[in-house]
């Protein structure tokens, strides 16, 4: 990255930073004001996340501000995508995918972040009408799927889900600060798919969501992966005579380098 870059990127970022903590001010020394007009008021350090050839994964913040005593449930959801799951079986001593069932509009991300734990904020009902939790999720089964109980193979999404850190099996904590304010981190990792996330902020009394808001985050790559990754999506067919060219011109060229040594 150039000189002139990242002098961009810290200038922005100190902007960020600048406005996030004038926003946390306001909160704190007008709360009456502004929470006259709704009873939660949230918002993200950041709505962009730019990744680059070094991401390695970063943190967003969440803040905001109630106007009285109540319970905060943040969800994060990425974008939807199909997946196919198989299993695979040992055939005449051969292990081939044997059975395969494809899941519909998953979220390539999910996480949940709480106050406290979940059931002692909310009830079962509730928690499901909103989908809050891996296990609430519904995930649709497409029907040329050949299995009748799809329900080990979901199992076996959520297990790889976890394990890319792209599902959150437990809450995240969310802290207040005082009586009003509120805020929690969001860790996406290096591998976070891009795209537009949605992330909703609900207030709970007494079991009850009495408001809720959404709030759009969008990951997207920029620079020459970006334009790579663009590349090899719009052009397949030349992005794979590319790289077979390259493979084979660094195999013609390691060849003359030994064959001189």
């Amino acid at each position: 990255m150039s000189a002139i870059a990242q002098g961009s990127l810290g200038r922005c970022r100190v902007r960020r930073r600048t406005v996030l903590a004038a926003t946390l001010l306001v909160l704190l020394l007008a709360p009456v004001p502004l929470l006259r007009a709704a009873p939660l008021v949230a918002d993200l350090s950041n709505h962009l996340i730019a990744i680059t050839t070094d991401f390695t994964g970063t943190e967003v913040l969440l803040f905001g501000a109630v106007d009285g005593p109540g319970d905060v449930i943040v969800v994060v959801r990425g974008p939807v995508t199909d997946i196919a799951v198989r299993r695979k079986e040992r055939i005449a001593g051969v292990w081939v995918n044997r059975h395969s069932v494809e899941f519909i509009s998953v979220p390539s991300f999910y996480a949940v972040a709480s106050t406290r734990p979940l059931d002692e904020v909310i009830d079962e009902a509730t928690r499901r009408r909103h989908a809050i939790g891996l296990d609430t999720l519904q995930f649709a089964v497409a029907p040329d799927s050949d299995v009748d109980d799809p329900a080990e193979f979901r199992a076996a999404l959520e297990r790889i889900k976890v394990r890319q850190l792209l599902y959150r099996p437990n809450p995240i904590e969310v802290n207040f600060l005082g009586d009003t304010l509120f805020r929690t981190d969001i860790w996406f990792p290096s591998n976070v798919p891009i795209g537009s996330y949605v992330i909703e902020v609900l207030l709970v009394r007494d079991g009850a969501v009495v408001s809720a808001q959404t709030t759009p985050l969008v990951i997207s790559k920029i620079g020459i992966g970006a334009d790579i990754f663009e590349w090899a999506h719009r052009q397949s067919f030349l992005y794979g005579l590319a790289t077979v060219a390259m493979a084979l011109l660094a195999g013609w060229t390691a060849h003359l380098v030994f064959r001189r040594i």
